[in-house]
């Protein structure tokens, strides 16, 4: 990262996350809450943190610093940043594990809805001159018996060259490389953008110094973020990958799947292309 590059500070990219979280995600209204659910959940949590206490021996010194970081984590609007990044991937897990087609994992904090419409064959907005290694990015959009879904909607989104997210950094332009590309009708698409690369995680707030005081590192894989959907089936939400790419198999988020591995070849034209197929399951009755 160059020393022009727009740096993507946690206090900033953590206020940005949860804007959009309040914006764009609604829990259960009050009056439709299920009590009993409530109660065994929150149960749940609070036994497992009493067990940790007891099996560990916690102190009252290490309580306090915990409170503090729990604390600090919500002056820093780093909620949906820490879900997002140890917690999320369970949740898919559990809720995906028995639907058909092509495998999900999470969404991360960086979606952002609405992106400009493209069609099948397009170029994500990007800059000119946009720095990183141009790719073509294309394939098909079928149901679970392998039908094709023409007018499928591909929303796609990624980090650039220095691991940033347009409007979750500053001086990138709003839309730079995110677009909802829709498929023709064969269910066909294909896209040029450039390949992402790794980033790390904002490591200057409350997150970060979790990171730091356990030791661990704050990297991602390079991957790119999709939502593929297509009326009467269930929205896939997934990120691919790049093989041989670096924190494939140490992913601060523990994110990746085999089956989301991409393996880029040479386009013949100074950049890599890659072919990758969707599978959506029906919607759910």
């Amino acid at each position: 990262m160059s020393e022009t590059t727009p740096t993507a500070t946690a206090a900033a990219s953590g206020a940005s996350a949860t804007e959009r979280f309040l914006t764009d995600k609604t829990g259960t209204p009050a009056e439709d809450v299920d009590t009993a659910r409530v109660d065994t959940l929150a149960a749940a949590v609070i036994t497992a943190v009493h067990d940790v206490i007891r099996r560990h021996q916690v102190t009252y010194d290490e309580y306090n610093a915990l409170k503090s970081w729990l604390i600090s984590v919500g002056q820093d609007g780093e909620w949906p940043l820490f879900l997002d990044v140890w917690v999320e991937h369970v949740v898919e897990e559990v809720v995906t594990g028995s639907r058909e087609g092509s495998k999900g994992t999470i969404e991360g904090p960086y979606y952002v809805p609405d992106a400009p419409a493209l069609p099948s064959v397009a170029t994500l907005p990007m800059r000119d001159g946009e720095a990183g290694t141009p790719l073509v990015f294309q394939g098909q959009v079928t149901d679970a018996t392998g039908q094709a879904l023409p007018g499928a909607v591909l929303e796609m989104w990624q980090a650039d060259d220095d691991g940033l997210y347009a409007q979750f950094a500053p001086g990138i332009p709003e839309w730079n490389l995110r677009g909802g590309i829709v498929t023709d009708d064969e269910g066909r698409f294909a896209v040029t953008t450039i390949q992402p690369a790794p980033y790390q995680i904002p490591t200057d707030g409350s997150c970060g110094r979790l990171i730091a005081a356990a030791g661990w590192h704050a990297w991602r894989p390079a991957h790119l973020h999709l939502k593929v959907s297509a009326p009467g089936h269930q929205t896939l939400t997934t990120q691919l990958y790049f093989k041989d790419g670096a924190y494939l198999e140490a992913d601060v988020a523990s994110a990746v799947k085999p089956e989301l591995v991409l393996d880029p070849r040479p386009s013949g034209t100074g950049g890599n292309e890659v072919t990758y197929d969707f599978a959506l399951a029906p919607a759910a009755l």
